[in-house]
């Protein structure tokens, strides 16, 4: 990891434009897109075969696959699961909002969750449970019908992520054709009305391509983590979390803003040291070679160059680092101090671990129960307000040219029903 200094050439270096997908990624996702719209499940094991190199002989995973999957694993993990299932269920009920009307004012707001949503799992290299829970469980919080989830090639423990998470329908397939699946419908696929979930360059492309016949949650690039630390930072911890990403991905992107050059040189030491004990070395070495380290004046420069940057986390490892969170404008999360590591978000902590990556932290939010919502505003007038507001309305109906606009409301202060319009309109 390169060390650099000044928050100048900082700036240089993070800033960036939110949302950027390789041309040929999107093109080619987009071919396969349109493939499995035309042509459904044949399309579907074709790029599946020709992709993963897998053959299926069933897109949906068998229901006695998956019944009973969580008891068949080992205690140990099965509780931690539900422990986990327990806390993510708690943080978005609390998030939950609620319908509301105000009589007195003659509206509201009708707060309705989505019919079917379809959430992507990756997988590959890695298997992920956790991502099962966090992403289906506050669907499910939020009153959503029916929960799809494709993921390719599940193992024991997403089945039984699956099975705990209550999900619907478990479809084991991946890359862009399941992103098409799910947005177009298939004949094994259901189509729903909102894709969410992080995935790689391909499936990232294909939510870009179908948004609009569908809903998304956001476009995901590889993770990323931000740590900020000063003079009282333990270099071990930071170098630690550093990791903890570098591993996911070898794009990921480990950044280390650090108030002084002393603790910038000895967080880089302690990644060179623990860096050859993981089991992921190799990956995480390729991720940790295009990091970097800044070096600045204070935790105000430090803070400004993550606002910047828009990460996907934001790690404060600094003395007294609760009351610089109101300063922290652009994250997908903000983890506070050395008790609170983003690893502990990935699985336990509550919130989902799906969080806006690649800058677009800036508009983006993590993926909870109001991704699951409609709101639907509700107008209830008495006969006061139909008297008191329409006159207004009028007004300005005409002076945009818009004359039935404007008879709609004054036939109702005239009486109602009376035809014909006024000799002034």
């Amino acid at each position: 990891m390169r060390i650099i200094q000044g928050i100048e050439a900082g700036r240089q270096l993070l800033a960036r434009t939110p949302g950027d997908i390789d041309p040929q990624v999107a093109s080619q996702a987009r071919r396969v897109v349109e493939d499995v719209r035309q042509r459904g499940d044949a399309a579907v094991r074709d790029h599946t075969l020709q992709l993963d190199g897998v053959e299926l002989s069933e897109i949906a995973v068998p229901r006695h696959q998956t019944a009973g999957a969580l008891d068949r694993l080992p205690s140990e993990l099965a509780a931690a699961l539900r422990t986990a299932a327990g806390r993510i269920t708690a943080f978005h009920t609390a998030a939950m909002p609620t319908s509301w009307h105000a009589a007195d004012e003659g509206y509201g707001e009708r707060i309705v969750p989505l019919a079917r949503v379809g959430i992507y799992v990756p997988g590959g290299t890695a298997t992920y449970p956790s991502a099962v829970l966090m992403d289906v469980i506050p669907a499910k919080v939020a009153g959503v019908d029916e929960v799809v989830v494709c993921t390719p090639s599940p193992d024991a423990t997403v089945m039984a992520a699956a099975e705990l998470a209550g999900v619907d329908l478990l479809l084991q397939i991946g890359g862009a054709q399941a992103i098409a699946a799910m947005a177009y419908g298939t004949e094994s696929v259901p189509r729903v009305d909102k894709v969410c979930g992080a995935g790689g360059a391909w499936v990232t492309a294909a939510k870009r391509e179908v948004y609009g016949a569908v809903d998304i949650d956001g476009l995901y690039g590889p993770t990323e983590t931000l740590v900020i630390a000063d003079a009282s930072t333990d270099p071990a911890l930071a170098a630690a979390d550093l990791l903890a990403q570098a591993e996911h991905d070898p794009l990921a992107m480990p950044v280390l803003v650090a108030t002084d050059i002393t603790t910038a040189e000895h967080v880089v030491a302690e990644i060179g040291r623990q860096l050859p004990v993981l089991e992921r070395a190799a990956i995480a070495s390729e991720a940790v070679e295009h990091g970097v380290a800044v070096v600045v004046a204070n935790v105000a420069e430090a803070i400004e160059l993550a606002n910047l940057f828009a990460p996907e986390h934001v790690c404060l490892l600094v003395e007294g680092a609760e009351r610089h969170v109101p300063d922290i404008r652009h994250a997908g999360g903000i983890f506070v101090g050395e008790r609170s590591p983003e690893v502990i978000g990935d699985y336990v902590a509550g919130p989902s671990h799906t969080m806006p990556t690649a800058g677009t932290a800036r508009h983006g939010s993590y993926l909870g129960v109001h991704h699951f919502l409609r709101r639907m505003p509700v107008v209830d007038l008495s006969e006061a307000h139909l008297r008191q507001l329409g006159p207004t309305a009028a007004t300005i109906a005409r002076a945009e040219g818009l004359t039935a606009h404007a008879r709609a409301i004054e036939r109702r202060l005239e009486g109602g029903g009376a035809s014909g319009d006024r000799a002034s309109s």
